[in-house]
């Protein structure tokens, strides 16, 4: 499914089931369940309130709301929100964690100049 460029560009449902490599462009928003790695040099990865990842993340901005078991590297940044579940490392210029989201890992954090030049819209992400 296609939107606009600032939207998000491709959108797998609550009854996705996938495995293997997830490399893409743009938006990604996951609802459903994930096993693999997913990969994007300047993409953004939403991982929704019901969604299950089991994968390591490699991708410019990750929003977790949902269950990612993997370690999550991101270029831009990492925001976990409440009821996010993650079982794995951290690393990313910007890392925010909202109470209530439950976290089992080590987080590292090494600061990038343009890493808080971009907000992400909230709204946008949330269903």
């Amino acid at each position: 499914m296609k939107k606009s460029k600032k939207g998000i560009q491709t959108f797998l449902g609550l009854e996705t089931t996938l495995e293997g490599k997830l490399v893409f462009e743009g938006t990604v928003r996951l609802d459903g369940h994930f096993t693999g790695s997913i990969e994007s040099k300047e993409g953004v990865m939403v991982v929704g309130e019901k969604a299950v990842v089991h994968a390591d993340i490699l991708v410019k901005t990750v929003v977790v709301w949902g269950e990612v078991s993997g370690n999550i590297r991101a270029t831009n940044r990492i925001e976990l929100h409440q009821p996010a579940r993650v079982f794995g490392d951290l690393s990313a210029p910007v890392v925010i964690i909202d109470a209530g989201v439950v976290f089992h890992g080590n987080c590292s954090m090494e600061p990038k100049d343009d890493a808080t030049s971009k907000t992400i819209n909230l709204a946008e992400w949330q269903t």
